[in-house]
Order: structure tokens, then C-alpha cells, then sequence
């Protein structure tokens, strides 16, 4: 890739797209394009169309997309599917209309069936069913995914999709009601270090900051009303309450390796990237079949690791410094067993991460701890 190229994130503002924009200025490229969502709203199609016609974009990298946890899944399933779908629309016909012949499209794991045999390789989208808590946010990236490839085929363009798996890192998300199972974490244990020290106005600071604290975790933290002195020693022991049985495997990647990992891939040449991506075949009734096109140009993104969320929350809490007990609820739902991205297709590219995940959690909570004194 040149680095002179005009390249387009869409996005640049969240997690995912700010990590892409650190990684391409630290790699050189100089003629970066973003625009705030104040700028320019993306859901608009007119003013998607407009915005490439009046700037030049010689590739783009869409990054743009509304996400949250299970919980926002479940409670806004309606603005999951109309804004990703209407993002990635208008993004992708845009640059199409405007001549792009580039793009990277930023898909999720979500896309593969509930019990896709593990681990997940990139022949199993559309084999089986979503996973109900996030299908409308699934099935708009699906939809992503294959709008990609139907330019490809229809139009000969060059537009990759990758998959990561969960992220985590600057820029994240905290707020207890829509973030991710990682950032949660991190949050959540760091409210009970600040209560286990009865730092009432410090735990104050971070809602202001991060976002309201829900009651169930304020009472069950000890923490009191806003405005309230509770610091006597008759104050009940933080009682850290985690959802689940922490049974359940999952795989987490720092969004700095993910974009690294988005940026190798751009620079792969048409074959190169295209004879990796050629689907592995199946065989049905004697004829092989794949649920992948070769056009899909579609790559997972991840560590090839997993680990019980259980010891995720074991490691949490000792890079935070939290000292007191977990307590598992057993009775909340644990979601899908296990959810292991296949890595060999980027493997064989030659790509592989570089942070550990403690290394990962370790920066990421220096980064969190240092937004709360800015």
C-alpha cells in the first residue's frame, strides 16, 4: 500500500476505529480522512453520497457500527438492526458510487450459529442458528458481510470483511448497561477496591465519568447515595456479585493487535489474500458444497485462545488489586459454551498477536485509571 493513500475510517471516534487511526499514523500513512458523527451521520444517505463526492477516498475502512453487550442487544433490538444496517448501506453503495475500489468491512464473531463447532472456522456463517441475544446486531453484519461480496461479484471491486473476536482496549466502553463482558469487568472490579477502601468520592468521579452505577451493584458494593458520608467502620464488606456460573469460554484480543492484524491484511496483494481465503469445501450428498463464496473475502481475526470466564474474572481481580470474595449468580444466563475463533486462514498469511492478555488487561486499566484524572 502506498502511503499516500487517501484512506476513509468511518468510525474513527470508537474503540475500533481509533485504534485503526493510531495504527496507520504509527505506520506511516499520512493522508488519514475522518469525520465526527456530528459531521457527518451516517445513517443519512444523502449526506454519505454527498461526503464522497466531495471528498476524494482512496480506500476505506469501515469501522462505524452501533454495539453493546447482551443487555443493549436485548433492550434496543431495534436500533441494533436499522443503524448497522443503514451504516454499512450507505457507507459501502457510497463508496462504491464514488469509484472505491478498497474497503475493509469490520464484522463480530456473533455472525456464527450458537453451536458452530469449535473452533469456528469462516466456512460456518449462515450454517446454522444465531445466538437469540444479539441475531438483529448478528444479522446485520451478516448482511454486511454479503453486501461486500455481492460488489465484488457484480462490480469486480476488492472489499474484505474480517472478524474479530472480543475486543478490548482504549476508548472502550464502561457503561455497566451496554459494555462488553471485558470492560465490565475491569470496571465493576475496580468499584470494590475503591468501596473495600470506603473512597466514596473516587467511586462519585467514576460514575460521572463511566456512567451510572446500577443500584443492585451499589447496594451489593456497600456504596451510598450521592452526597452521603459512609465511611464508618460498621460499613458491610463489598459483596462482588458476577453474572453467570463463569463456566463459559471465551476468547479476548487488544485492539491495537486487532488493528494491526486489519492493516496486514490490507497490505496482502488481490492473490495472496484471495487463494487464503478460497473456501474449504464440504461434502453434501457428494457434492461439495460451502456457505462462503470465493468473493466473501472474509478473514477471523483473533488469538486462537480461550479460557473460562471464571479465570478471566481470577485475573481481573488481581491486576485491579481487588481483595475481597466473587460470588457467581448461577442464576443469570451463561450464553453459548464456548466461542473460539478458527485463526489458521491469518496464520497462514503470517500475522499473530504480540500482546499477552495480562500485558493487555495491565495497559488497558492504566489507560482507564488514567481518564479518571484528566
Amino acid at each position: 500500500m502506498n502511503k499516500d493513500m487517501r484512506i476513509y475510517i468511518a468510525g474513527h471516534g470508537g474503540m475500533v476505529g481509533s485504534a485503526m487511526q493510531r495504527c496507520l499514523q504509527k505506520a506511516g500513512f499520512t493522508r488519514i480522512i475522518t469525520r465526527s458523527h456530528a459531521a457527518l451521520d451516517l445513517t443519512d444517505q444523502g449526506a454519505v453520497h454527498a461526503f464522497f463526492k466531495a471528498t476524494p477516498v482512496d480506500y476505506v475502512v469501515l469501522a462505524a457500527a452501533r454495539v453493546g453487550g447482551i443487555h443493549a442487544n436485548n433492550a434496543f433490538p431495534a436500533d441494533f438492526i436499522y443503524q448497522n444496517l443503514m451504516i454499512q448501506t450507505n457507507v459501502i453503495h457510497g463508496a462504491h458510487r464514488a469509484g472505491v475500489r478498497q474497503l475493509l468491512f469490520l464484522g463480530s464473531s456473533c455472525i456464527y450459529p450458537q453451536m458452530a463447532a469449535q473452533p469456528m472456522r469462516e466456512e460456518a456463517l449462515l450454517g446454522g442458528r444465531l445466538e437469540p441475544t444479539n441475531e438483529p446486531y448478528a444479522i446485520a453484519k451478516i448482511a454486511g458481510i454479503k453486501m461486500c461480496e455481492s460488489y465484488n461479484r457484480q462490480y469486480g471491486t476488492h472489499y474484505r470483511s474480517v472478524m474479530p473476536t472480543n475486543l478490548y482496549g482504549p476508548n472502550d466502553n464502561y457503561d455497566l448497561e451496554t459494555s462488553h463482558v471485558l470492560p465490565a469487568l475491569i470496571r465493576k472490579f475496580h468499584l470494590a477496591k475503591l468501596a473495600e477502601r470506603r473512597a466514596w468520592e473516587a467511586i462519585e468521579q467514576d460514575e460521572r465519568r463511566c456512567g451510572k452505577i446500577p443500584d443492585d451493584l451499589r447496594e451489593a458494593l456497600g456504596i451510598p447515595i450521592a452526597g452521603t458520608a459512609n465511611n464508618v467502620a460498621g460499613t458491610p464488606a463489598p459483596k462482588l456479585v458476577l453474572w453467570g456460573s463463569g463456566k463459559p469460554f471465551r476468547e479476548f484480543l487488544h485492539v491495537d493487535d486487532m488493528a494491526a492484524a486489519c492493516l496486514f491484511i490490507m497490505q496482502q496483494s488481490d492473490e495472496a489474500f484471495a487463494q487464503v481465503c478460497r473456501p474449504a469445501l464440504s461434502t453434501k450428498g457428494g457434492v461439495a458444497v460451502s456457505n462462503v463464496r470465493p468473493e466473501t473475502y472474509l478473514m477471523n481475526i483473533g488469538t486462537g485462545e480461550d479460557l473460562p470466564i471464571r479465570d478471566l474474572a481470577d485475573l481481573v481481580k488481581d491486576i485491579v488489586g481487588y481483595r475481597g470474595d466473587i460470588f457467581w449468580d448461577a442464576s443469570r444466563p451463561d450464553g453459548t459454551p464456548k466461542k473460539l475463533l478458527d485463526v489458521s486462514r491469518l496464520n497462514q498469511l503470517g500475522w499473530r498477536p504480540t500482546l499477552s492478555l495480562r500485558a493487555g488487561i495491565e495497559s488497558t486499566y492504566r489507560v482507564y485509571l488514567q481518564s479518571m484524572i484528566r
